[in-house]
């Protein structure tokens, strides 16, 4: 297989394993919960640990910029349809720029490293 989409594959588990983290974050509360504090704390070294691979292939900024894109869309679905938190345009919006970003990036840079 080839590196490349190894570790575009890697990165994916990155990000679930980061918004995981983050979703469990919300349940510790305050890390005053054993249980999800845990969890926190596996998914946020799984997620660092598969970043730290993912590195060696694709560049620190373009990796990053994926990473911290498609993590706030999926942490914001999260937060709307798990905890009932609102969106407002600005939100929204904003949402679609980020989502618009990390398209152009992967489309049209030639430093994605596709």
């Amino acid at each position: 297989m080839n590196s490349v989409y190894m570790a575009y594959g890697m990165l994916a588990l990155a990000i679930i394993s980061e918004v995981t983290g983050s979703t469990f974050l919300v349940k510790s509360e305050g890390f005053s919960k054993i249980g999800p504090s845990i969890v926190v704390v596996i998914t946020f070294c799984i997620a660092f640990y598969l970043l730290s691979q993912v590195i060696k292939v694709i560049p620190l900024g373009i990796a990053y910029a994926i990473w911290a894109g498609v993590g706030i869309v999926l942490t914001a679905l999260i937060g709307y349809f798990v905890f009932r938190q609102s969106l407002d345009a600005a939100a929204l919006i904003g949402i679609g720029l980020i989502v618009s970003g990390v398209m152009v990036i992967n489309l049209f840079s030639n430093a994605a490293g596709h």
